[in-house]
């Protein structure tokens, strides 16, 4: 899973206008990205779901028993994880998934968190209808284990730049990431454009998947 190294970012900072004119442009094209998948059909997302799933495993490849992968339970009009999560549980993947809800005491989670995955029965709705484990929280530090992050996203770029759902989770918790960890994306066809907005703390991807390739960053 060797990946060539990113070509340089140019961030797009500048005064407190510019920094508001990026935000209207990223809420713009959430919006709009979530109208097209909406629009989707049941049999289209199936059919590109297996598509990208397939891309996946072969650049996998056999899946090392004991590594870890942290990944995210799809919902609604996502792509899809979950035949990628069924098919790493068969080879003793040890997965993790964020954990979003309030803590036990009624109070936010001031970090990004993680559990483990301990099969369908172990889960339970989070944050927004969320599935996510039940299994004993293990900090944002957890992160630092996985040797695959995949992320949420609503578009990239070939270069690898993202565009996330909002409000930074994962560009937080991916601080706590190795720092050879590979970060995939996985998005339909029309999601990866020519440029996106980007500001300084918008962290980039190594590998986008789509249903028709698999696009690694600056390859």
């Amino acid at each position: 899973m060797s990946l060539p190294d990113r070509p340089g970012r140019t961030d797009h900072g500048g005064s407190t206008a510019d920094a508001h004119a990026l935000q209207e442009a990223k809420q713009l094209l959430r919006a709009a990205v979530r109208q097209r998948r909406t629009a989707r059909s049941e049999q289209e997302r199936a059919t590109d779901d297996h598509a990208r799933f397939l891309h996946l495993q072969r650049f996998w490849g056999m899946p090392t028993a004991g590594s870890v992968v942290a990944i995210y339970l799809s919902h609604g009009s996502e792509p899809s994880t979950l035949e990628l999560i069924s098919w790493l549980a068969a080879h003793q993947v040890r997965i993790l998934l964020p954990v979003l809800d309030r803590q036990p005491d009624g109070r936010p989670r001031r970090e990004p968190d993680w559990a483990a995955y301990a099969g369908p029965e172990r889960l339970r709705a989070g944050l927004w209808g969320i599935p996510e484990p039940t299994t004993e929280p293990l900090g944002a530090t957890g992160l630092a284990e996985a040797a695959v992050i995949v992320c949420s996203g609503l578009a990239g770029t070939e270069r690898g730049d993202r565009l996330g759902v909002g409000g930074g989770w994962y560009d937080r918790a991916r601080a706590y990431a190795a720092a050879d960890a590979v970060s995939l994306l996985l998005l339909n066809d029309d999601e990866v454009l020519p440029t996106l907005p980007v500001q300084p703390w918008d962290r980039p991807v190594d590998v986008i998947a789509t249903p028709t390739r698999l696009l690694r960053a600056g390859g």
